[in-house]
């Protein structure tokens, strides 16, 4: 049974909710009053997902805007990332787009992405239109997920989903790796050196029929 190991980063605004999220997924637990986060904390999960075992390393950061400058700093090398907005803070939405933005650019288009309306317990309260998040994830080919952490409605999906999609990338990439090292190996293989006095040899003496 292999063993992968996946850092996964949490982004979003301040008061989204990501602590919560969270510390509902690893530890089971909600605490309405949960203060800013005001540095990264690191947490972590194991899975098994199909016979295979699954290590995640989930980064919690600070949403304030002086700690957007660090952020580099905790999603470098991330497998995944978790987008938090607060279904109803009309402004951390667009906040979740910027951060696609910066992933993208920042990490490529191999980062696999989940963008989470947090907060559904408070729908009547809804401020960004499910569709509308719906079709942006869809369209930077982002999984996109309601959840509550105060219900503990969404959560576990969320995290399973992405690690199944880190999961699928790493294979797909080790698939690519192998095949990439075999075709070499045969392009070596068909190499024939010609040297240039070879070309005045009297065509029957060629090693044409050499392998």
């Amino acid at each position: 049974m292999a063993n992968h190991n996946f850092k996964v980063v949490l982004l979003g605004e301040g008061c989204v909710g990501k602590t919560s999220l969270v510390l509902r997924y690893i530890e089971n637990t909600f605490n309405a009053n949960n203060s800013s986060t005001v540095q990264a904390s690191f947490l972590t999960k194991k899975l098994n997902i199909d016979g295979e075992r699954i290590n995640l390393a989930i980064w919690d950061t600070a949403g304030q805007e002086q700690f957007h400058a660090l952020g580099p700093l905790y999603y470098r090398n991330s497998n995944g990332a978790v987008l938090v907005y607060d279904i109803t803070n009309e402004s951390s939405f667009p906040k979740v787009k910027s951060w696609v933005k910066e992933l993208r650019k920042m990490l490529g288009a191999d980062v696999n992405l989940v963008i989470v309306g947090n907060k559904t317990d408070l729908e009547k309260e809804r401020h960004v239109n499910f569709e509308e998040a719906e079709n942006y994830a869809k369209a930077v080919g982002a999984l996109h997920f309601q959840t509550s952490a105060k219900l503990n409605e969404g959560i576990e999906d969320v995290f399973l989903a992405l690690a199944k999609k880190m999961l699928e990338l790493e294979e797909q990439q080790q698939l690519n790796k192998t095949q990439s090292l075999e075709r070499q190996n045969s392009q070596r293989r068909n190499v024939v050196v010609v040297e240039d006095d070879e070309i005045t040899v009297p065509q029957s003496k060629s090693c044409c029929g050499h392998s």
